[in-house]
């Protein structure tokens, strides 16, 4: 068996940085796609880490992603914006959206931003933290190709539309949701499935609406809502919102990024800005926060429960964790990153953990 190979978490956003740059992505957009998968292995979210630079890479090659879009303003009032991301890297469309919005809600209390025309933006908790560092509350929704049935259905018609909240506190760590609307991601039955293991009961069924624990029927068919009838609802309400209503794609109009490569993907994003002092003085807000989360934390525990952990607590202590102890690189992953590196003249090696330690002693 081969272990992962450990690489530091900047290395590994300098080597995504230089190879997105060398495909011909601005310096400043290559900054932001390489930041974002980052980001996502150091919170543990590694299926939305630098596994994505190979299928980024051949969207631009195939001409389904254009690095060199201009991202517009369609529409405009005093607190909302449709921004068309013009099919450009869904990182850079969703930051462009984000600073829009964090910026309208400091002049007018809150602002809704809506994003069509854009593509895979990464994960929820990269906009919500930066929200979280201007002291403003977040909420962040995007809409995805077709996964998951409607409650009742056999057939994959909506997306695990994920959905991500992020709210400011004092001493206390921020609270950080980050979902998506599905009851476990899709690539785990793909891991199942390579293993010829068998998955749980109710993470899916097989193309005939069955429940399975097979993971290749399981792979056929449809992956499950969390909550079953909560969960298709609430995904349904983040299509709307990001799909229906910017005129973005939505249901089976969101294009697959690894099947389909004769149209762009065209997804949509919604993001709602909230300025805190416009409601309570920022001090007493964060103030407010500590004594609820500490009140939580310091709740009776179940039998077997070392301590009660709040949204994005555990992820937390991951990144830290992981920007001293590095980031793990399956061996197919390293693989993978390696044949990419050796197209654009950079060798990953070099951007080991113990290369990197040696660089610095």
């Amino acid at each position: 068996m081969t272990l992962p190979t450990r690489y530091s978490a900047e290395g590994l956003r300098e080597f995504c940085y230089e190879v997105f740059r060398r495909a011909g992505v601005q310096d400043e957009n290559a900054a932001i796609v390489a930041d974002s998968l980052i980001q996502a292995d150091l919170r543990g979210v590694d299926s939305h880490g630098v596994v994505r630079t190979a299928i980024y890479l051949k969207r631009i090659e195939s001409d389904m992603i254009n690095p060199f879009a201009e991202i517009e303003i369609e529409s405009e009032t005093e607190a909302t914006v449709l921004v068309n991301g013009n099919n450009n890297f869904g990182s850079v469309v969703g930051t462009k959206a984000l600073g829009i919005a964090l910026e309208k809600a400091k002049k007018q209390g809150a602002a809704i931003v809506g994003v069509k025309a854009s593509n895979h933006f990464g994960t929820g908790a990269y906009y919500a933290l930066k929200a979280i560092e201007q002291n403003m509350i977040l909420l962040v929704m995007s809409n995805a190709s077709q996964t998951m049935p409607p409650t009742g259905g056999i057939r994959p018609f909506i997306g695990t539309n994920p959905l991500s909240i992020g709210v400011p506190a004092g001493n206390q760590l921020p609270f950080v949701l980050d979902m998506a609307t599905s009851v476990v991601a899709r690539g785990k039955l793909i891991v199942a499935a390579q293993k010829d293991e068998p998955i749980p009961l109710g993470w899916a069924i097989d193309k005939d609406g069955n429940p399975t624990t097979n993971a290749h029927a399981g792979l056929d068919g449809s992956v499950l809502p969390v909550g079953g009838p909560k969960g298709y609802a609430i995904s349904m309400f983040i299509d709307i919102l990001a799909g229906v209503l910017t005129g973005a794609g939505f249901g089976r109009y969101v294009n697959n990024m690894y099947e389909n490569w004769e149209e762009p993907q065209n997804v949509g994003h919604f993001f709602i800005a909230i300025d805190i002092n416009r409601f309570i003085p920022l001090q007493i807000f964060k103030d407010r926060m500590d004594q609820y989360i500490s009140e939580i934390k310091a709740e009776p525990k179940a039998k077997g429960v070392k301590e009660i952990f709040i949204p994005g607590e555990i992820e937390h202590r991951l990144v830290l964790e992981r920007k001293v102890n590095g980031i793990n690189l399956p061996a197919k992953v390293e693989e993978e990153l390696s044949d990419i590196g050796k197209r654009y003249k950079l060798d990953l090696t070099s951007y080991r953990l113990e290369n990197k330690i040696k660089e610095e002693a």
